[in-house]
Order: structure tokens, then sequence, then C-alpha cells
């Protein structure tokens, strides 16, 4: 496959690390790595943590010093959540592939060449417990001459059975001064102009998923071109403006369920996704000081179960207008139902 020509490159690819000690923040598991990489003897491994940390990246990172470009193909499976990894998969696919035994290689073009292939597993907590436990037996006939990276963001999805025949690594939310370092690297490669609000603004829309911040710079590239405010982020991330929280939170403070109807219609009406107003209206109350413990509770719980109820469907207009009634019962100190005599 011919690759993308430069312009239409998603800068996610064009900037992710091709060594394992570029990766960005995580310097414990650089420098066990770079220790494993020396001696070119890996164990099964298990990486872990929140998405864009750069879990994916260091794997393909390692296979690619370990092999180069030569021997990857045939020494490296790669299968993501969007493969069928079901227990017929893991009994024939993975299971013929670990089988295979490689020649102890010579060291090729300067990449060690182990005599052993890696199996990648990206996503692997979205992996059935039927083929996880399939994968058991697997590893450990085949670990001679199979390695298996299994990476996932929640590690208690993954057995335990699979979890202790590996090397655990957990991967952190990259800081904001990382993440600034990084972007503001892309800015300058690229030629945009980004100010400290806009950056700052990318640092906590993002969220510690440095893949994200860059997937809105270029989003935002594309459309306002090279000067990018923080307004303009804001526009492509799907973000709530700020005004409209405050709006909302303002309607529930006055204690007038109009006030709030007309608020949550307008809401609804402009097209905010009510999961994401969730969210950000539950930083807004957890960080007010204006707000007692008890009344925070009584809202968060609340905000729990409507969460839950969007998750199966539930109309969007009737939740949110659901936490605003209760807010502001909860504001006001009025008793979590009402008893009619």
């Amino acid at each position: 496959m011919a690759p993308m020509p430069p312009s239409s490159q998603p800068w996610v690819e064009k900037y992710r690390p091709k060594q394992v000690k570029d990766v960005a923040h995580q310097d414990e598991v650089v420098r066990v790595l770079t220790n494993t990489l020396e001696t070119a003897n890996c164990p099964h491994m298990l990486f872990y943590g929140p998405p864009g940390t750069g879990k994916t990246t260091t794997a393909l990172a390692i296979a690619h010093q370990l092999f180069g470009p030569e021997l990857y193909k045939s020494r490296v499976l790669e299968l993501n959540a969007s493969d069928d990894r079901g227990i017929n998969v893991v009994r024939t696919k993975i299971k013929n592939f670990a089988a295979v035994a490689v020649g102890s290689g010579q060291r090729q073009g300067g990449y060690p060449c182990p005599p052993y292939k890696i199996i990648i597993l990206d996503e692997a907590d979205s992996m059935t417990e039927d083929a996880q436990n399939a994968l058991r037996r697997t590893m450990e006939t085949y670990s001679k001459v199979t390695r298996f990276f299994f990476i996932c963001n929640y590690i208690s999805r993954i057995i335990e059975p699979l979890a202790s025949r590996c090397a655990k690594f957990r991967f952190k939310p990259l800081s904001d001064e990382i993440m600034s370092c990084r972007i503001l690297h892309i800015c300058r490669e690229e030629g945009l102009d980004l100010d400290s609000e806009a950056l700052s603004t990318l640092g906590s829309i993002s969220q510690g998923d440095l893949r994200r911040a860059i997937t809105y710079l270029q989003s935002a590239a594309r459309l306002f071109g090279s000067a990018i405010s923080s307004k303009d982020l804001i526009s492509v991330s799907g973000v709530i403006p700020e005004e409209v929280v405050q709006a909302f939170v303002a309607a529930c403070k006055s204690g007038d369920f109009d006030i709030a109807d007309k608020e949550v219609s307008n809401i609804i009406a402009d097209g905010y996704p009510v999961s994401q107003m969730l969210s950000q209206f539950f930083e807004v109350i957890a960080s007010a000081d204006d707000i007692s413990d008890e009344q925070k509770a009584r809202i968060c719980k609340r905000l729990g179960e409507v969460d839950k109820c969007l998750v199966d469907g539930a109309d969007e207009y009737l939740q949110l207008l659901d936490v605003a009634s209760h807010t502001m019962r909860a504001l006001c100190n009025m008793p979590e139902e009402l008893h009619f005599e």
C-alpha cells in the first residue's frame, strides 16, 4: 500500500514516536523496556492505562526495534478490537501463528531479531472471558517461540490467570507540561500559531489524552487556518462552552422551575450532548465552594442515576430536566421526594 501524501496523513500517525525512548512521560516504563530491548529477551507484557498515553505506540515501537522493517510482517501479529477475537480465532488464527517456530535469527541490519514472534492484542479488555481463558494454554505451550503483548484501558477486565503471566506496565495520564511540550513541537513543525490560552484550553478539553489533543489541533487547523484560538478548539471538540454550563447552573440555583425548563430546552435545541453536559456540570458542582457536601452528594447521586438512564436510551430532555429539578431541590434543602397528604 502506497504511503499517504503528507497533507492527508493524520498527525497522530505522523508524529507517533518510532522508538521506545521517544514515548513521552512514561519514564519508568521506558527505562525498563529500554533494558529489555538491549537484552532482546521480552516476557509476556500487559500495558494498561487511560487512552492516548502511549500504550499501543510503545508496543509497536518494541516490535519494530526488535525485528526491523524486513522481519516485522512475518514475526508480528497485530489484532485490534475491530478484528474478530472470539474463542474460535484464539483456537485457530492465534494458535497457528503462535505454534510456528522461527529460526534463531542473526542480527539483521542492526536489529536484534530474537528467536520468537510477538502477538499484539490491542484493547484486550474487550475480549470475552471465554476467549481470554482459551489464551491461557496457548501462552504456556508456545512461550518459547511466541510472546504476547496485551494492551487495555482497564486491567480489572483481564482475567487474573492472564494478568499473572505478564509483566505489567501502567501508563499514567499525561501532565499538562508534557502535553504542552509535545503540542508546541507539532505547532512549530506545522507552522501553527497557538497562544497560551488556546494551549491551556487544549490541555483541559483533552484530559491527559495526547491523541485526542493532536486530533483536535489538526481539526482546528483544517477549519480555521494557522492562527488557532481557544474558541476554535472548543468548537471542534464538542465540549460545551463554559457560558452555557454556567447558565444551566444559574437556572438550577434560581429556584424557578420555568427558568430551568427554558434553559434545558435551549440546550437540547442547540444540539449539545447531555452526557457531555452532565460531565461538565459535575465538575462545576464538585468544585463549588457555596454548595454543602450534603447537597453535592444528593446532586451527584442523581447524576449517576441519570447517566445510567441515558446509557439505557432514555429521553435526553427529560433526563436533563430531572437533573435540574433535583439540583434545585437539593440547593433549596427540600426533601428528596415530595409527599402530598
